[in-house]
């Protein structure tokens, strides 16, 4: 099994395009633009504050009722530091552990998905499907979500209603009905100075927010022995961790700053709102103690991302159509974040489905192969040719 040589060298054109989160994507974002345009589409597009970044958004099939969207994010996480064997940006085609398979960051996580939707635009356009297909390409996903919501917000003040979702992360082309939430938060602890001979005069930054990673710690303990299981999870509980600290100068001089950065990721049925709740009353706990000495002291959070969990259901319409699209029995839970749940909140039936697998995002010589290429293409094939959704 191999995808069309067009839907191949689209997959391969976004590929060789630096999308990484921290650069700008407006390069990929023209050409589906411009693409589209040429089959006389209009893309609505919505950007980030300093116009360096867009979502795109655009309706295949206008006049007919609210359809499917088809969503993806267009950037990538870097590279740096790891050790590829081929040009990261090169999207070369050649034999790998899955048969032939497509290699470059972003192939499977997930530029080939958005380039297999690009290149059924013109059957999109002439099916006779009774509802309409969207595209939907996104910024910012890999780094909190931040585009879609954008883009989400830009659909209801104009009054779009599709009826469904697929997003199409990598699942192998197993419709996903659920994942966790990803929240992150970083947490700055303000002290006070002083000669290591002093302690008493000083406010230990670093030891305040010891005590806070301690709570943190403390959590993620009680979730695995406490929190009721949710099958079909590689972990069936939530968790959480810290992942950076920083704090200190000097051996000899008590810390006045530090820093730590920390993440939950809750299950379908968890509450993250009141995780985080919890470790912001346990850190005020703390201040009276600390501002005896130093009036300035205290402790500060900032949340870098919130994205929720998501949960779907094998009874929707739009699970049910994915999995009469891709031939498969089941369905699957995954481990990794999406947009999923941002869609689903906004009132959207959604499913997760896509080619290639997430072991090999983010990952050295990430590839996909043809295989799962053409079974995503096959998939996009069936939806022009969809009668209902229902």
């Amino acid at each position: 099994m191999t995808p069309s040589a067009h839907a191949l060298e689209l997959a391969q054109t976004l590929v060789r395009m630096n999308t990484v989160s921290h650069h700008s994507n407006l390069e990929l974002i023209h050409f589906i633009r411009d693409h589209l345009a040429r089959l006389g589409v209009t893309s609505r597009l919505t950007f980030n504050a300093d116009k360096t970044k867009a979502n795109l958004f655009a309706t295949l099939g206008e006049g007919k009722p609210a359809g499917v969207i088809l969503s993806g994010h267009t950037d990538t996480v870097p590279w740096d530091g790891q050790d590829w064997s081929v040009d990261p940006l090169g999207a070369v085609v050649q034999d790998g552990p899955e048969g032939a398979s497509l290699y470059g960051r972003g192939s499977a996580d997930m530029k080939s998905f958005i380039g297999i939707a690009l290149s059924q635009a013109e059957h999109f356009l002439n099916s006779n499907a009774p509802f309409a297909i969207h595209l939907a390409f996104s910024y910012e996903e890999e780094i909190g979500c931040f585009g879609v919501k954008e883009l989400i917000a830009d659909l209801r003040d104009a009054g779009i209603r599709p009826l469904a979702c697929i997003v199409g992360e990598p699942t192998r082309m197993v419709p996903a009905i659920a994942h966790k939430g990803v929240y992150r938060y970083r947490c700055c602890v303000r002290g006070k100075e002083a000669h290591s001979s002093l302690t008493p005069h000083s406010v230990n930054a670093i030891e305040m927010a010891a005590r806070v990673v301690g709570r943190v710690r403390d959590m993620a303990e009680g979730f695995e022995r406490n929190e009721p299981r949710f099958e079909g999870f590689d972990v069936p509980f939530s968790t959480a961790s810290v992942g950076q600290f920083h704090g200190g100068i000097a051996d000899n001089v008590v810390p006045r700053d530090a820093e730590f950065r920390y993440e939950f990721r809750d299950l379908p049925t968890a509450n993250a709102a009141q995780m985080q709740a919890e470790v912001v009353a346990y850190a005020r706990s703390l201040e009276p103690a600390m501002k005896k000495v130093a009036p300035t002291a205290g402790i500060a959070f900032e949340t870098i991302c919130e994205i929720p969990s998501f949960l779907g259901s094998q009874d929707d319409p739009v699970t049910r159509l994915a999995q009469e699209l891709t031939g498969e029995k089941g369905t699957a839970l995954v481990a990794f974040g999406t947009e999923a749940g941002l869609f689903k909140n906004a009132g959207i039936s959604t499913v997760v489905c896509g080619p290639g697998s997430i072991q090999q995002a983010h990952q050295p010589d990430e590839y996909v192969s043809l295989a799962q290429l053409a079974r995503c293409e096959a998939f996009m094939q069936g939806l022009a040719r969809t009668s209902t959704l229902a």
